[in-house]
């Protein structure tokens, strides 16, 4: 492209999308400040949520970010800006936004995978903590943050980190400061898998190809699983009530002379 070509071409979106073989991906884009989230950002994953939740072809997303760094947080402009007066409505709505973007993509209907490159801080970290699977680096950094900043932390992270890490853990995390590099965050389960970035595509591939290719079990199953591990979590006598009717409508659409002796589920 010579300079002229970029005269008057419109900006590339801070969020790209990409909707491919009943995959979602979602690419924060924003590199030049390490993908931190703005309001604009914000409003376009609730727009991607909505394309996610409507179309029933759908059966697994990637949240992923372009250039060295998954996510910085939220725009330091935006928390400055809320800084001057954190009680006023607006200040309350824009972080509001912020918060919204990642609760969706945490309560989406599918397996939702983060893929964490560099490092994740403050809602960064709340972002990759609200999918499903976290697979990162081993030298990826994931920091709570809001300590370094001299803020509460916001968004739920204490809940976050706790589903995932336990007491302990959240607090050396949330209330001393101490970052997790993506081998350690491996070995404590708060994340899924650590990988060289160059195979992390590959990993992800074989996470998101079942249910990709069955879009509606896919999403029945995430139900039953958010019904039944919450939090709260709920009982094994419920557990089995939530489950018997979704495995009987499976076993119906799955058909008697479908069953072979090759081996269960073949």
């Amino acid at each position: 492209m010579t300079p002229d070509d970029s005269v008057g071409a419109p900006p590339e979106a801070s969020v790209l999308t990409e909707f491919t073989g009943g995959v979602a991906q979602l690419t924060l884009n924003n590199p030049r400040r390490k993908n931190a989230i703005t309001l604009e950002m914000a409003a376009l994953i609730g727009e991607f949520c909505d394309r996610v939740e409507t179309d029933p072809g759908i059966g697994a997303v990637v949240v992923r970010s372009a250039g060295a760094y998954f996510c910085s947080g939220a725009d330091t402009r935006d928390l400055a800006t809320s800084s001057a007066d954190p009680a006023s409505p607006e200040a309350v709505r824009r972080t509001s936004a912020v918060y919204g973007a990642f609760v969706r993509v945490g309560s989406l209907p599918v397996p939702t995978i983060a893929r964490v490159v560099g490092g994740a801080v403050g809602a960064g970290m709340n972002l990759a903590l609200a999918a499903d699977i976290m697979v990162v680096t081993p030298e990826s950094v994931l920091d709570s943050g809001f300590l370094a900043r001299n803020i509460h932390p916001g968004g739920g992270h204490l809940s976050l980190l706790g589903r995932a890490v336990g007491w302990s853990r959240t607090v050396a995390l949330a209330a001393c400061g101490r970052p997790m590099t993506g081998a350690e965050a491996v070995d404590c389960g708060l994340a899924y898998a650590a990988a060289p970035e160059a195979d992390l595509d590959s990993l992800i591939t074989e996470l998101t190809t079942t249910p990709a290719a069955d879009p509606e079990l896919s999403r029945r199953i995430m139900t039953s699983a958010r019904l039944e591990l919450g939090p709260p979590a709920v009982s094994w006598s419920s557990a089995l009530e939530i489950e018997r009717g979704v495995q009987m409508w499976s076993m119906s659409r799955k058909g008697q002379a479908s069953w072979s002796s090759r081996g269960p589920g073949r």
